[in-house]
């Protein structure tokens, strides 16, 4: 009797990537087996017990519209919410939450054993099945053959892994886990480009031994709101972070275990991530500085566990805990665990198709950290395109594709598959040239129908945003048809320190002031106030109604933008087309289309090499 049946999908490594591949290709009516090396460790949150942050909480609103868990499982372990970024435009706001990390991981685990269609196994792939041109199974290290027309590989930073200590350096995928190995090996064989990136972590601190009255006190926010679209909780206690400082005492301690650094003395290869540096790294590259700041963030609701957000190392661990103590509010610190780097190998993701299937393997898929990008965010939007991709590709279905103006995600896995990375990839808000399209506010306005459609984003979701944007566009057809008297606002206009009114002026002509938000105007418009109580618009409605009046001009001018940029986006390049004839672009252009195989204009415009005399020369070429 065969232990297993043949799956649809099997997914490899259940970190953040495998975790929402397994949930989007078993909701979509997928046979899914989820392989992974330790089921305790489910979505583990390996380095800061956070989601979302600058550009990061715009793709958990993403994930969460089209039907992912992230956000969902978010707003059930999380122990403080901030929105970041609410001095700036609305483009700019993004959400973040600490989360507690062991109740994260152990409502990841229970959502997914609550889906319908995905089934366990806890042991190590160490290699592919492979016919020909295509992928058809997977063997284990316990010898085992399991059969699947699609695989998803999101093997985090544990193909090959290496931790770093000062002079220590031992195998591992984290502290605690084993390496996985074979994997690499033979897609190397297959003619796959390989190469090694780094990643670190900083010492976790016993919080009995930290002197909080110290530190600056960080809370989170007064209201705190929700990252999934679906299910509204409320928040009714939450833990501060606090804020601490190095000095050039704390500076001159690391120094000591410069000599011995895995970095500096060039035991270690792989690159790490520029805008996360190692304190180490940050002292040489900003020797100016004299002090640099950390973030105190509390491990969960019952653990005295704290992360020292900012404390990333892998010198000796002896010189860690010294210049820990330097710190101020951390004399008498204790540690859990002391900070290491850990180095691994991935493929570089140019060698991927839009829907992150690889280009040499047929139903070969990958996802997260192997594709060189660091995040829980980024590699959970990753997992949850390859699921679904994998779902379409077994069912002979067109591939799901996101545009760099739908959505973040597409602005990721555009990138990714273009330009490549040499280093660490994260992503920022600088990094979507739509990004007023791309507020975390209208993420369900953008991606809601399009997971429906797919058949991920449920009923009961799609009715929800359904309902919230008629609700939205009612309030808003009311600020731009109805009224208001000076009588009414003056009062309000003068002590916000705007000019008072003279005549009777659209509600809507007020709110363009910067001054004014539609809280100010619902609390003294009595039909304002009716209209709010009867259709019981909540904060999230009022805020969405508020972007779109205020921003309505710089909207329009972006989507129209987007959609000139989307001729050139669907002008198809075919995949045999022969670039060194054309002699008229440079070498290097030449060199990397025939290598990336750009299957659009717009794709070809954003290749690292080519230039806009290269494309106006394809575009004459095309039009011939």
């Amino acid at each position: 009797m065969e232990m297993f049946e043949k799956y649809d999908v099997i997914v490899v490594g259940a970190g953040h990537a495998g975790s929402e591949a397994a949930a989007a290709a078993a909701n979509l009516g997928s046979k899914v087996l989820l392989i992974t090396m330790n089921l305790n460790a489910i979505a583990q949150m390996s380095c800061n017990p956070a989601m979302g942050g600058i550009a990061k909480g715009q793709i958990v609103r993403e994930i969460d519209a089209l039907g992912g868990y992230s956000g969902l499982v978010t707003d059930k372990s999380m122990i403080q919410f901030r929105m970041l970024n609410k001095s700036k435009g609305p483009a700019m706001w993004s959400p973040r939450a600490q989360s507690d990390r062991m109740l994260f991981s152990a409502t990841w685990r229970r959502m997914l054993e609550e889906t319908a269609h995905l089934d366990f196994w806890q042991d190590t792939v160490t290699e592919l099945l492979i016919k020909g041109d295509y992928v058809y199974g997977v063997k284990t290290a316990m010898g085992l053959e399991i059969l699947a027309k699609t695989i998803i590989l999101t093997n985090g930073t544990f193909l090959n892994g290496k931790i770093h200590i000062g002079t220590k350096q031992f195998p591992g995928g984290r502290m605690g886990d084993p390496a996985s190995y074979g994997l690499s090996d033979q897609m190397k064989a297959l003619g796959f480009e390989t190469a090694r990136l780094k990643t670190g972590t900083p010492v976790r601190v016993d919080g009995r031994t930290i002197d909080f009255s110290k530190l600056e006190e960080q809370k989170g926010d007064e209201y705190p709101e929700n990252f999934s679209f679906l299910h509204k909780t409320r928040l009714l206690r939450q833990r501060s972070c606090w804020i601490t400082y190095t000095s050039p005492k704390v500076h001159d301690t690391l120094k000591l275990g410069f000599a011995d650094s895995p970095m500096f003395t060039g035991r270690i290869q792989g690159v790490g991530p520029r805008y996360c540096p190692s304190i180490e790294d940050k002292i040489e590259r900003f020797s100016d500085k004299t002090r640099h700041q950390l973030f105190v963030e509390p491990e969960g609701w019952d653990t005295v566990e704290y992360y020292l957000n900012g404390f990333s190392s892998s010198l000796p661990d002896y010189i860690q805990v010294k210049a820990l103590r330097e710190i101020v509010g951390f004399e008498n610190a204790k540690i859990f665990r002391p900070g290491y780097a850990i180095e691994y190998d991935y493929f570089p993701p140019t060698q991927l198709n839009y829907n992150l299937e690889t280009k040499a393997i047929r139903n070969l898929f990958f996802a997260g950290q192997i594709n060189g990008t660091t995040g829980y965010e980024e590699a959970a939007a990753q997992g949850l395109i390859a699921g679904i991709n994998a779902h379409l590709c077994h069912n002979e279905k067109d591939a799901f594709v996101l545009k760099r103006s739908e959505a973040y995600i597409g602005v990721l896995i555009d990138d990714l598959i273009t330009k490549g990375v040499d280093e660490p990839y994260r992503m920022f808000t600088s990094r979507a040239e739509h990004r007023i399209l791309l507020r975390q506010d209208n993420a369900d306005k953008r991606l809601t129908t399009k997971g429906y459609k797919l058949g991920l984003a449920s009923e009961e979701r799609y009715q929800r945003y359904r309902q919230k944007d008629e609700k939205v566009e009612k309030l808003t057809r009311f600020i731009h048809e109805e009224s208001i008297q000076p009588g009414e606002i003056n009062s309000i206009l003068s002590k916000n320190n705007t000019a008072p009114l003279k005549q009777k002026v659209k509600l809507a002509t007020v709110l363009l002031r910067p001054q004014i938000n539609l809280d100010n105007l619902i609390s003294v418009h009595t039909g304002m106030q009716k209209l709010v109580d009867e259709n019981k618009l909540d904060s999230e409605i009022i805020a969405s109604a508020e972007i779109q009046i205020k921003y309505a001009g710089y909207i329009k001018k972006e989507e129209e933008i987007a959609k000139k940029l989307n001729k050139f986006e669907n002008m198809i390049l075919r995949n045999d087309f022969n670039y060194n004839e054309l002699t008229s672009i440079s070498y290097e252009a030449r060199e990397k289309l025939t290598r990336i195989k750009p299957k659009t204009i717009g794709q070809a415009s954003r290749v690292s090499g080519v230039s806009p005399s290269d494309i106006n020369v394809l575009l004459v070429y095309l039009g011939r």
